[in-house]
């Protein structure tokens, strides 16, 4: 019996510390951060063609803001997902948008009308882009997160999910479209 005790206690000892070292990706505003303003371009919302804030646009309504690098199918399904609540919360004012973060904003941009036409998104929920991977410098998108989901309602993020290339899973996106009820409430 001892001798099957050493072995698993030195197992478990491994394990913890590799799930110790490992660092979370920290992305985004955070929790209790205040939402500043910042310009995108509307590619397929009410406002498409234009550049504006919709962050401004929200004001304090409950809002879903994604910011990705790439339109994924994990990253499309989210959004569906999302764009879906925000038709089922009309008595909320509830609102989302995404934001595109890339260096060919043309490309982009005709990419975006394919997602929004080929998947039904409404123009509730507008496809946006910004110039640059960085994104907007006081939103501090981390280099290493693909996705940076932020919830806020009032001005004041309620809900931060930063996400590294592959980390968005179904089980992921149900977590995301489950936490929207913290900027319900």
């Amino acid at each position: 019996m001892k001798k099957l005790i050493a072995p698993v206690v030195a197992m478990l000892v491994v394990v913890t510390c590799s799930f110790a070292s490992a660092k979370e990706t920290k992305s985004g505003l955070q929790v209790g951060d205040r939402a500043p303003a910042f310009v995108v371009n509307d590619c397929t919302g009410p406002s498409a063609g234009k550049s504006l804030c919709y962050r401004c646009k929200f004001g304090g309504r409950p809002v879903v803001n994604i910011f990705a690098r790439e339109m994924s199918d994990e990253v499309v399904d989210l959004i569906k997902q999302i764009d879906q609540k925000v038709n089922d919360n009309k008595k909320s004012k509830m609102a989302a948008f995404v934001v595109h973060l890339t260096n060919n904003t043309s490309k982009s941009e005709a990419t975006l009308k394919k997602v929004a036409q080929k998947n039904h998104i409404s123009k509730k929920t507008p496809l946006t882009n910004y110039k640059g991977n960085s994104g907007p410098s006081s939103y501090k998108i981390a280099k290493e997160a693909d996705v940076t989901v932020m919830m806020w309602a009032k001005g004041r993020v309620k809900v931060n999910y930063a996400l590294k290339k592959g980390e968005l899973s179904q089980e992921t996106i149900k977590q995301i479209v489950n936490d929207t009820d913290k900027i319900l409430k």
